[in-house]
């Protein structure tokens, strides 16, 4: 029997600039004449002549920031930002499955970095399971705190849509690193959470701007 459980008081779940390279014309001028004035037998070159060579400017980019995870002196650096697939926003099963993938993406970005505004973006205000977490992660990361691990993943998403629209359902998968939280280097602010798999219950609607999570839960 599947049910939804409440958040616990504990955390769970959890440029490029170019250089500039200047282009560097050479041009040349050279006028030939005869002691008494009358044109030169010789062939002249002109200004207009002059041979410009003009380099192709080139651009370096700076080397591509590389991600860091989190560990016991200090933050994660360079996390990437999950992006939403563009089959997120589709009305299908398929679409409900990729945004409850993007969805979980969001929430693992959350616990790594303590920005939680991608994922309070795709979830609905009224879903209270997705607000404790919120609330749990910015909790976790006041002051000078920082989480090491809570990297999640969802190796298994099935989506089941039904007639008549209203919230549909996923089920999903959810694989959690261990959780520690730091308060300054090499010191704990509690103790670690172990790591977890669980299973979770997602129901999502659908609307003219795509899928919005309105409950979570777990499965026991």
């Amino acid at each position: 029997m599947t049910s939804r459980s409440s958040i616990s008081g504990r955390v769970r779940l959890t440029a490029i600039s170019f250089a500039a390279v200047a282009a560097l014309v050479l041009s040349g001028c050279s006028n030939g004449e005869d002691p008494q004035g009358s044109p030169s037998a010789g062939p002249t070159t002109s200004s207009s002549q002059a041979a410009i060579a003009t380099p192709s400017a080139t651009a370096t980019p700076k080397p591509t920031p590389v991600y860091k995870p989190a560990d016991a002196k200090g933050r994660a650096q360079n996390v990437p930002v999950p992006v939403k697939p563009a089959l997120a926003d589709k009305n299908s099963k398929e679409g409900l499955e990729a945004f409850a993938k993007y969805w979980f993406q969001t929430l693992s970005y959350a616990y790594e970095t303590g920005d939680s505004r991608l994922m309070e973006a795709a979830s609905g205000p009224n879903c209270r399971f997705c607000n404790g977490l919120r609330d749990n992660v910015k909790n976790a990361w006041q002051g000078k705190n920082w989480i090491v691990g809570g990297k999640i993943q969802t190796p298994s998403v099935s989506g089941k849509l039904k007639a008549g629209g209203g919230p549909q359902q996923a089920t999903i998968q959810v694989i959690q690193q261990e959780i520690s939280i730091y308060k300054a280097a090499g010191v704990l602010s509690q103790k670690a959470t172990k790591a977890s798999n669980t299973g979770s219950l997602a129901l999502a609607s659908f609307d003219s701007t795509g899928w919005i999570m309105t409950d979570l839960g777990l499965i026991r």
